[in-house]
């Protein structure tokens, strides 16, 4: 019979960030415990508030399956003599497992015959099991950061005060250091924090909510929502939409209770992206806009508790955005005095890495990089004078492409040395841009500032402008390659500089811009701007940093769908144009579809053994049509020849459709040369003919894709 496993783990407040990975973790865990145990369940559903981390499992069975088990002992000839008489190793083994030794069998392995026994395991109670290992499965739950308390030796994200833990109505009992499981939870902190008895899900969903916890956080953000847009309604106004900010608050509360507050009409002098993040970063505040998207002077914020008078606590929290406002307008008005351009000469005192120099040296490097990117694509000129040449007057200057590109380059990160951006850090690339408009620059210099920090997130915002986008790329390779060239190279889990996110953003900013760039050639020239800070072979950081792009590339792929062996197939050849190797991926699940397509890979995978390790020997050599000793060899040959320009006209105009099914005309000559022709004979010159001629089929499709690699 099966029944729900109910557990809690009470705590005191968890940070809102540590919650839905420490319950999707839990959750996990237990997963793979009953998978590893046999033991089966329906589903897991994960619960959670600040306080409590929950986990039901419905429909778990109480005891694994009976199973056979097979008992491998000592081989057959040291457990029996030549005349099959058990020898004393034999006798021990059997005597082990309270066996007769004519209860052994004989089994047949790699190694050889060896003595068994066959035994029927009894499955274990479900309840036993448990006890067992949920304190190892709590203790194994992961959190950013852990810590310690009283004389405890247990470790987790803050300290644990009770665990309840019910299988069906009944406690499975087990400690967790001095913590004993019981069947004993409690409510609101403030509201209600009295215990309650706990004795099936049914009964804790119906008491946390009668003690003031929502237990479930999808339920808790609803009603927050609900709450928000009710308050800001209520100001004839609506509530800013900010999905990240209400995950936030849906786990920072057990209770929501929501309240609004103004602020003083003249802080809607400073720009709205910076009243937006005193109210978001610091303190948690939904902003009001109108219903033209213009910023109201008011707030509403989610309290966890019922307060006797509510004015109270919304004038508390007046007092503290007004003083952080303040500080907002305070450091606004004494910005805007320097010019931008005129900040970028302090980059020199900001250590950008230690390895890799200050701001203003990564500065001056992407600065080229992006001038030459933007040549490459044919979005300006080359660059041939020093960079610092775009630091003059902007009025002076003709806004070409070429100045705009390199302008912008220059200002993007001039904004980090402002007392805005100190005091308020995600606000870089917008007061860039603020600041660049205050001071004169164009309005495709300004938008390029903002627009080179995106994207700043896994999916999030991209360039909307070619110069942003060009900067954008600048930044984030000039970044890869630095790193790669000192040493500071990503290893599992640990990636301090985000390499692996600058490199998705990279990939996602060319395939959304449709830009013909090799990433081969943009690594070179990343590595020579480089040169003076490298300390490591060039070759070496060349071949780390190409293969650090085309796992993530990779795996951006089969996220999209892509089967893993066209995706392998396409990343064997030459990858570096993104945009064009998606394309041969798409063209190749169409010729997957093909009748001749398996056939043909069965074909091309033996071209290819054969070829493997003698590449070197056969590559740029000719044909030598007199010793062909076969019509096989020549009928090869000749569709060869003739199919080639084809093939390769087909490839420049990126017809890959057409590559693919013109290959196919090769199914029928390619089976028949394997099956008339041995390739690897003595004769040497023959031999490399053949080798010679099989080069020649696999240089058909090897730079498109290395079709050995599918397996259809």
């Amino acid at each position: 019979m099966a029944k729900d496993l109910l557990i809690e783990i009470g705590t005191e407040e968890i940070p809102a960030g540590f919650i839905p990975k420490a319950l999707e973790s839990f959750s996990s865990l237990l997963k793979t415990a009953f998978t590893e145990k046999n033991i089966n369940f329906q589903n897991i559903a994960a619960l959670g508030t600040p306080r409590r981390l929950t986990i039901h499992v419905s429909s778990l069975d109480e005891k694994q399956p009976d199973s056979a088990a097979t008992i491998t002992g000592p081989a057959k000839k040291a457990a029996f003599d030549e005349n099959g008489n058990p020898t004393k190793a034999g006798e021990g083994f059997a005597r082990s497992h309270v066996v007769q030794v004519k209860d052994l069998s004989i089994v047949k392995t790699e190694k050889g015959e060896y003595v068994c026994i066959k035994k029927e395991v009894k499955g274990r109670k479900t309840e036993s099991i448990l006890e067992e290992t949920l304190p190892y499965i709590i203790s194994a739950i992961p959190f950013p950061k852990t810590m310690r308390w009283g004389n405890s030796d247990i470790s987790f994200a803050r300290p644990i005060h009770w665990i309840t833990a019910l299988f069906g109505d009944k406690v499975v009992n087990f400690k967790l250091g001095h913590i004993k499981s019981g069947n004993i939870s409690y409510g609101h902190r403030f509201l209600n924090p009295k215990p309650f008895k706990v004795d099936s899900l049914e009964t804790y969903l119906k008491k946390t909510k009668s003690a003031n916890v929502i237990i479930n956080p999808s339920e808790r953000k609803e009603l927050i929502a609900k709450k928000v847009d009710e308050s800001a309604k209520n100001a004839g106004s609506v509530c800013l939409q900010d999905e990240g900010l209400l995950d936030e608050v849906t786990n920072l509360v057990e209770y929501p209770v929501c309240l609004r507050g103004n602020f003083d009409k003249e802080f809607l002098s400073l720009p709205k992206e910076v009243i937006i993040n005193a109210m978001r970063e610091h303190q948690r505040y939904f902003s009001v806009v109108d219903k033209h998207g213009n910023l109201l002077p008011y707030f509403i914020f989610v309290a966890n508790t019922k307060a006797k008078d509510p004015k109270i606590v919304i004038k508390g929290n007046e007092r503290v955005l007004r003083a952080r406002l303040n500080d907002a307008k305070f450091y606004f008005n004494k910005d805007v005095n320097i010019p931008l351009a005129q900040r970028v000469s302090a980059l020199k005192g900001v250590i950008f890495q230690a390895k890799l120099g200050t701001s203003y040296e990564k500065v001056e490097r992407f600065t080229r990089l992006a001038v030459h990117i933007g040549h490459a694509i044919g979005f300006c000129e080359p660059m041939n004078e020093g960079v610092e040449i775009f630091l003059q007057d902007p009025r002076s200057q003709t806004p070409d492409p070429r100045f705009i590109l390199a302008r912008a380059s220059m200002l993007c990160k001039a904004d980090l040395v402002t007392g805005m951006v100190s005091e308020f850090p995600k606000l870089q690339g917008i007061m860039g841009k603020e600041y660049a408009l205050k001071s004169g620059e164009s309005k495709e210099v300004a938008d390029a500032i903002y627009e080179h920090y995106l994207p700043i997130k896994a999916e999030g915002e991209l360039p909307k402008k070619e110069a942003g986008a060009i900067i954008s790329i600048a930044d984030k390779m000039d970044t890869i390659c630095g790193c790669f060239s000192v040493g500071l190279i990503p290893t599992g889990g640990t990636d301090p500089y985000g390499l692996r996110r600058q490199a998705l953003g990279i990939m996602a900013i060319i395939i959304d811009k449709s830009l013909v760039l090799l990433i081969d050639e943009l690594v070179d020239k990343s590595i020579e701007i480089l040169k003076d800070k490298i300390k490591r072979p060039v070759q070496e950081i060349k071949k780390d940093v190409l293969e650090f792009f085309k796992e993530r590339i990779r795996n951006h792929l089969l996220s999209q769908g892509y089967s893993f062996d066209s995706t392998d197939a396409v990343l064997s050849a030459n990858w570096y144009d993104i945009n064009d190797a998606v394309k041969r991926i798409k063209a190749l699940e169409g010729f997957k579809k093909n009748p001749a397509c398996s056939a043909l890979t069965i074909a091309f995978k033996r071209v290819s053994n054969i070829l493997k390790g003698q590449e070197a020997g056969v590559k740029g050599q000719k044909i030598d049509t007199s010793l062909f000793e076969y019509p096989n060899e020549k009928e090869l040959f000749e569709i060869t020849q003739r199919i080639a320009p084809d093939i390769n006209r087909y490839w420049k105009e990126g017809n890959y459709e057409k590559v693919f099914e013109t290959l196919a005309s090769l199914k029928g000559i390619i089976d028949t040369f394997f099956d008339k022709v041995m390739v690897m004979v003595e004769d040497e010159k023959v031999r490399d003919n053949r080798l010679i001629l099989l080069n020649m089929v696999r240089n058909l499709y090897y730079q498109i894709a290395d079709l050995s690699k599918l397996t259809t």
